[in-house]
């Protein structure tokens, strides 16, 4: 992922530094599981758990000659161990899948526990913002177009409750990417002992894998990439919403907008959704999906492995969590700072002479003793499609076709069905559920 969408903390759990970090730590602690097996010196682990991590700069001289990033790993480490001798029990009966999947496993774990915060703080924000907004009258919109009066907080608290389902999808993929493995070259522990296997995955906080060959089975990085997919979906329907809510014609919402901001370089009047267009527009959440199935190609493997996996997870699983991240960032700072127009919404509403109310008119006419499809629905869609057309409020277009159907209208009962606030009387229980939200 380029620099301008990386966030520092990401961004150094992905560094050629950090791995090499992980890779020192790895092998430290089988060094350590060996010497206290007996297998080898007990005098080498103090040298080699001495020994400074070897510079990316470094390792990509040797790889350039060896064309093998793990040997050059070890020859750069070996450079910076004394006694150099030391360096000969590194790697003791490992394979480089174990050294690179086990360290993989603390990136990803670690990566996950970024994101972790981040979604936490957005449904806190999604919450609380839904929450204040659970009276403001606006109108939902199917397919675009006015349906039925609504309040702003219910659509947000939709949100707030696809993010914390996307964060707890996050929370149990952590376990299946929290898996390692140091069982040789083929997976048989032929020159390793399993307890060394345990007593790493012991000190790192991961769970050794139920069976390995070479590599540990690529579904559950899948199940992990899947789920970061699911989650930079949901914050791109947040900002679609803030869109099309802050669209000249809309009016209803607005982005945070500092002193000294510019919208356009043309047009000083502008105030464009720049946030939201980075998360909805630009493709962040495309970058994330499009990592799915370059990760799911990585399942099956010619026998007990291939590399065919490799290059791919190297592009795939910085990228997408390093997008991912950079959205949730993005994503607390537009619904932080978002303004609401609740006098501009209440005007939308009502901008329609009415039209939003032929849902309860259908139904108020059917309780009359109209039939539903043959009577009361043409009655009331040709009142509406002549409110369309010509402008004439809904009501008295509505008196019009019911007296030429010889019907009187319970004028105070219409006054009744057709009060907004009606029409979100019962959402108590959802914003009760919301508030319980953590």
């Amino acid at each position: 992922m380029i620099e301008r969408y990386t966030l520092p903390e990401m961004g150094r759990v992905w560094s050629d530094a950090h791995k090499y970090e992980l890779w020192c730590r790895v092998e430290t602690l089988v060094v350590e599981a060996h010497a206290a097996a007996g297998t080898i010196p007990a005098d080498v682990v103090e040298p080699i758990r001495k020994a400074p991590p070897p510079t990316p700069e470094r390792v990509r001289e040797i790889e350039a000659v060896t064309q093998h990033d793990v040997i050059a790993f070890l020859t750069a480490w070996a450079d910076n161990t004394e006694p150099r001798e030391a360096a000969a029990y590194v790697h003791f009966g490992m394979t480089s899948s174990d050294l690179l999947d086990t360290a993989l496993a603390v990136q990803l774990v670690e990566a996950t526990d970024i994101l972790l915060e981040k979604a936490d703080r957005l449904v806190a924000v999604l919450r609380d913002h839904a929450l204040e907004h659970r009276h403001t009258l606006r109108v939902g919109r199917t397919h675009g177009i006015h349906g039925e009066p609504d309040v702003w907080g219910h659509r947000v608290a939709d949100f707030a409750f696809a993010m914390a389902r996307s964060r707890d999808r996050l929370r149990r993929a952590r376990e299946s990417v929290g898996v390692m493995a140091i069982s040789g070259a083929v997976g048989t522990y032929s020159n390793i002992d399993p307890a060394v296997e345990r007593y790493v995955a012991e000190r790192l906080g991961l769970r050794p894998a139920d069976v390995s060959t070479q590599v540990v089975m690529r579904d559950g990085i899948s199940e992990w990439v899947s789920a970061l997919a699911i989650m930079a979906t949901v914050c791109e329907a947040i900002a679609l919403e803030v869109r099309h809510g802050q669209r000249t014609e809309v009016r209803e919402l607005w982005e945070p907008f500092g002193k000294g901001q510019k919208g356009s370089s043309a047009m000083p009047h502008k105030k464009n959704p720049i946030l939201s267009e980075r998360l909805a527009g630009l493709g962040l959440a495309r970058i994330v999906r499009a990592q799915i199935v370059p990760v799911l190609e990585g399942i099956p493997l010619w026998h007990e492995r291939d590399i065919s996996h490799s290059s791919t997870e190297r592009i795939a699983l910085p990228d997408a969590s390093i997008a991912l991240d950079y959205m949730l960032n993005l994503t607390i700072k537009l619904m932080s700072g978002l303004v609401v127009d609740a006098e501009r919404m209440r005007a939308n509403l009502e901008s329609t002479g009415g039209l939003i109310y032929t849902s309860t008119v259908l139904l108020e006419l059917v309780e009359m003793g109209m039939s539903r499809d043959d009577e009361a629905y043409p009655l009331v869609q040709k009142a509406a499609m002549e409110t369309w057309e010509t402008g004439t409020p809904f009501r008295e277009t509505l008196r019009k076709h019911a007296a030429a159907a010889g019907l009187t209208l319970d004028e105070a009962r219409l006054d009744e069905v057709c009060r907004p606030e009606r029409f979100v009387e019962r959402l108590g229980p959802v914003f009760d559920r919301l508030a319980a939200l953590s």
